[in-house]
């Protein structure tokens, strides 16, 4: 087994999901190290989602080795998988409704580390409200903590669940379409607190389908199409290749999006 430097965080070999006759993910390989921000894109039914749910334990993968730090998760439950040091958000907006947003982070905090004790805990300790304030503050949540899920919005919605995943300081941070169903000012604000977690050195693999979000975040991007990694590589890569051209893109969204690239570039440059 290689020693600690060079081994994956997270490493993916030959994983295979089969409902029924139909391979979500097929033969999927990923390895992640420590820092890594990796977009997956595709279209819907590529198996994106399905892959975080086999990451994560919330499916179980029908056969291959997934490792978490050289830790075999592929047989392990949810919650041991979060123990573990894996912590992601869904697609839909997930909260206690009724309760505060400090009090919906909370329970990540508490729970989300594992608590070895035999009884259901009851109180929170110093140690857990300091990781919740801490993120809260990255997601820009601190001054709306004290407000009912309820009645706030959705960007808010879908900052509590990273906040709650953030809580359990993971190793490695799953996040499932974090922008679909905001407007371009919310988009940007979302893209401005990721990047303050990948300043932070959060290591983490994102779903997302608006593209400018997914290239400008990500160090690495992963196409599926059918299950299967059509494409693994850089964000240029990625809008010179046939195949994701033809069957995610089309032409005029990747000359779009390659404008777009180049336009960041002299900014950034």
């Amino acid at each position: 087994m290689a020693n600690s430097e060079t081994r994956p965080l997270l490493a993916c070999q030959n994983v295979f999901k089969y409902f029924g006759g139909l391979a979500a993910v097929n033969d999927f390989d990923l390895d992640v190290h420590p820092g890594d921000v990796i977009g997956i894109g595709g279209p819907n039914g590529a198996g994106k989602t399905t892959f975080l749910d086999v990451i994560s334990g919330i499916n179980p993968a029908t056969s291959g080795t997934i490792e978490l730090d050289g830790v075999p998760i592929a047989s392990k439950k949810p919650d041991a998988i979060c123990h573990l040091g894996i912590s992601r958000t869904y697609q839909l907006n997930a909260g206690f409704e009724t309760m505060s947003i400090r009090e919906n982070t909370l329970v990540g905090a508490a729970f989300g580390l594992g608590d070895k004790g035999w009884f259901p805990r009851m109180t929170y300790n110093k140690k857990m409200h300091e990781r919740v304030d801490r993120a809260l503050e990255l997601c820009r949540l601190q001054d709306r903590a004290d407000q009912i899920v309820r009645d706030r919005p959705v960007l808010d919605r879908k900052l509590l669940m990273m906040a709650g995943a953030l809580a359990t300081e993971p190793k490695l941070l799953l996040i499932d379409e974090p922008v679909g169903g905001l407007n371009p000012h919310e988009v940007d604000d979302v893209m401005e607190i990721v990047e303050g977690l990948i300043s932070e050195g959060v290591t983490i693999i994102l779903i997302e389908h608006v593209m400018r979000f997914l290239l400008q975040l990500s160090r690495r991007v992963v196409i599926m199409h059918h299950g299967e990694k059509i494409y693994e590589g850089d964000a240029e890569g990625f809008l010179n290749d046939r195949k994701v051209v033809e069957v995610y893109l089309g032409e005029g969204t990747a000359d779009r999006l390659q404008h777009m690239m180049a336009e960041r570039a002299k900014q950034d440059g």
